[in-house]
């Protein structure tokens, strides 16, 4: 059993009814390799092909067949392991973890154990009220997925489809460092970002290709570890969070009771909400490891692991920490900006050689929110960094005010152009002619004799009178120079 050291906030606490509890949280995330072929074949891992169409005889397990390493799984799990600042071993064995199941041909699944490719490292969790939290990674070891067993397709028959199996899997496993279930999603979320950023693994949880088992135990803060219960499979951020606090509840509510926690597998059932019992947990010696004989143990030099990181690209702790310095963003919007390497190299397209902070309330805010709302990547964006540059252009040099950017921008969203020529071919171009922006401030004065009454004694009411100025000139006179103008006009400070 894993032996936990930090405690909780006292504002993570969970209250039962005889008293504050303390949720232990481990994870195990399965990420699927990004490679062309399986772990031990040459089959291809292509997402979406007709059952059983990416099946080789050694994913099939025909009698005679050989597993043979896929080099660059391996090289792509020691990228990994660099990536979350690990031990990277140079020697690892592959293991046979002997169970039966109808869509694992072989009998047994290749895995490591004792010696994995990757020992301990660590993932540094951004938390929203500014904490950052060290999570501890246990181990990265190499393991060939299992195929699909179908269920739904008969009412008598169950299917199978050995498209996955055979392959390469990389299990991360956490230490038992996450002390409620927003560090566990801020966790996966992390992960995932790590690995896309490395291009080790596309994170698709929605296609399996990243998968969490939460391991979840209850005790009261700073006593004992209590007895964990694993819940398999877990496939989505939001999911990982429920399932915990789901769980958490639950045993908190047998102890308070007088019972005991069994240590088990569980399912997360997402229409309902819950957790439920799959099968009591076996422990290690139950499969009944060994090496696997037909495989030599996986050795290579420190030169080759030193060639790998020099290629490596900046990782997302170490993006943030440039952004702050380079272009003096908020550290929130700065985590926000290098949540994926898309994102992180459009805002820095558009902020190259312009006011970097202005740039960034507008990816953020602008691009993000409607990207957003139309359940869009950044990489479907109809509108490119040298559209956005171009707006942000455009405010800088006060050819157009706050507002007008925000049509001009919709009208680059929904028709594209040059946003320098749609301002001159549309007639958009802020006012900043005082005369004009004088003649306008009078006929609003001149309109409205009562509400100059009322803001000798309400200067708070100037905003009123800016608004009906800018109406009056369709919204293109330029702000400061209203403000000042009607300043001057009714005697305000």
């Amino acid at each position: 059993m894993f032996t936990a050291f930090r405690t909780a906030k006292p504002s993570q606490f969970l209250k039962g009814a005889t008293g504050d509890w303390e949720i232990i949280i481990g994870l195990e995330v399965h990420a699927q390799v990004a490679s062309n072929a399986k772990l031990f074949s040459g089959a291809s891992t292509t997402f979406g092909n007709a059952p059983n169409h990416n099946v080789s005889l050694v994913d099939a397990a025909m009698p005679g067949m050989l597993p043979v390493i896929n080099a660059e799984c391996v090289a792509q799990a020691v990228r990994t392991g660099l990536g979350l600042e690990a031990e990277i071993n140079l020697k690892s064995v592959f293991d046979r973890k002997n169970y039966f199941y109808p869509d694992l041909p072989q009998g047994y699944q290749i895995s490591q154990y004792k010696n994995p490719i990757v020992g301990e490292g660590v993932i540094r969790l951004d938390m929203p009220d500014g904490e950052v939290v060290e999570v501890g990674v246990e181990r990265l070891h190499l393991e060939q997925d299992a195929g699909k067993s179908i269920h739904d397709q008969s009412p008598t028959h169950t299917y199978v489809d050995l498209n996955r199996s055979g392959v390469a899997l990389m299990e991360i496993v956490s230490k038992p460092d996450m002390r409620s279930a927003d560090e566990a999603k801020a966790y996966v979320s992390k992960l995932r970002t790590i690995l896309r950023y490395l291009g080790t693994c596309d994170g698709d949880m929605e296609k399996g290709n990243m998968r969490a088992d939460v391991n979840v135990s209850v005790r009261r803060p700073g006593g004992e570890l209590g007895t964990r219960c694993e819940i398999k499979n877990v496939n989505s951020i939001r999911f990982v969070g429920q399932a915990i606090d789901y769980e958490a509840h639950r045993q908190i509510g047998i102890l308070e009771d007088g019972g005991s926690i069994d240590q088990e597998t569980r399912l997360f059932d997402p229409g309902r909400g819950e957790t439920r019992s799959m099968r009591s947990k076996e422990e290690a010696h139950d499969y009944r490891y060994f090496p696997d004989p037909d495989l030599l143990p996986l050795e290579f030099t420190r030169a080759y692991v030193d060639e790998l990181k020099a290629h490596l690209p900046e990782l997302p702790d170490a993006k943030k920490a440039r952004f702050i310095a380079d272009y003096g963003v908020t550290p929130y919007d700065a985590m926000v900006l290098t949540l994926e390497r898309a994102s992180a190299d459009f805002f820095e397209a558009v902020a190259k050689g312009r006011d970097a902070k202005l740039a960034a309330n507008w990816v953020i805010n602008e691009l993000f929110g409607r990207l957003n709302k139309e359940g869009h990547g950044i990489d479907a964006s109809p509108v490119s960094a040298d559209q956005l540059g171009g707006i942000v252009d455009l405010i800088v040099d006060g050819t157009i005010s706050g507002k007008i950017a925000k049509d001009l921008f919709e009208i680059v969203w929904a028709e594209g152009g040059d946003p320098r020529v749609l301002v001159e071919t549309r007639g958009l171009k802020q006012v900043t002619d005082t005369g004009a922006i004088e003649a306008a401030v009078d006929a609003v004065i001149a309109a409205n004799p009562d509400k100059v009454e009322q803001i000798k004694v309400k200067p708070t009411m100037a905003g009123w009178f800016v608004g009906q100025v800018m109406k009056q000139t369709g919204g293109k006179a330029n702000p400061q120079a209203v403000n000042e103008i009607l300043k001057a006009k009714l005697g305000l400070d």
